[in-house]
């Protein structure tokens, strides 16, 4: 049966260690808003969220909804229109006045007192607040706890080192009967050093597993064509849900 093993069959990769010391700070991800090198960015939204929307969302009205390094997300906007509360952390202010601008929200902003320097953006509806400040500082500034954690594009581009940190925030920030979607991509690590990351699943299971219960929803062939010029043929995305153990 060796002929129908597809591109989704492809174990982990055993060179879990060699992006461990890659670090990218905040000046280098707002220098990407600046230089238009945002190919992250996903303007019809993310597909597999769309797809398991109602197993994220189970019917519930009135979420919390929170989004780590939220960047211009479309699906912010998804989740307002539904009627629920969207909370966003974004280091690049670009990014956020952009995600008004093309949603066409008028919005407000004000300093966040406990964090020198930082801000924070509402929608004049009151139902999304974004963050500009680094992650790190974000619980400084009181937020509340969430039912839901949107997790794309930020695990896999917090510096590796910092994993453990990011994590424990992540979870701090979920309340009774949460539920945690997270996607990471599987890749060479050898052929490119990131962002975003290769986080395998014996570190996810390490990072989450003592308070998850973790379920792999989905695996699909996420190559293209730009990811020819990272130097790899095959690139995973994987969709996990995480639920209160």
């Amino acid at each position: 049966m060796d002929g129908t093993r597809t591109v989704l069959d492809v174990e982990e990769y055993p060179d879990t260690e060699v992006q461990k010391n890659r670090v990218l700070t905040l000046e280098e991800w707002q220098e990407k808003w600046v230089n238009r090198n945002i190919a992250f960015h996903q303007e019809g939204g993310h597909q597999l969220l769309k797809k398991h929307l109602d197993t994220f969302l189970k019917g519930e009205n009135g979420l919390r909804v929170f989004f780590p390094l939220c960047g211009k997300a479309v699906e912010m906007k998804w989740f307002a229109d539904r009627g629920h509360s969207v909370v966003g952390v974004e280091i690049s202010e670009l990014g956020i006045r952009e995600f008004f601008t093309e949603q066409d929200l008028s919005y407000s902003e004000e300093p966040v007192m406990e964090i020198p320097g930082a801000k924070v953006f509402k929608s004049s509806s009151g139902n999304i607040s974004l963050y500009c400040c680094s992650i790190f500082d974000l619980p400084r500034a009181n937020i509340g706890k969430f039912d839901r954690i949107w997790d794309r594009g930020a695990l896999v581009a917090i510096n590796p080192g910092d994993r453990k940190r990011y994590a424990d925030i992540m979870l701090s920030l979920t309340r009774t009967g949460f539920q945690y979607l997270l996607s990471v991509f599987s890749y060479d690590p050898t052929k490119h050093a990131g962002p975003p990351f290769y986080v395998p699943d014996a570190e996810i299971k390490k990072l989450f597993g003592s308070m998850c219960n973790i379920h792999c929803l989905e695996k699909v062939d996420a190559f293209e064509e730009r990811h020819k010029s990272w130097g790899i043929d095959c690139i995973i995305e994987k969709l996990y849900l995480f639920t209160e153990k």
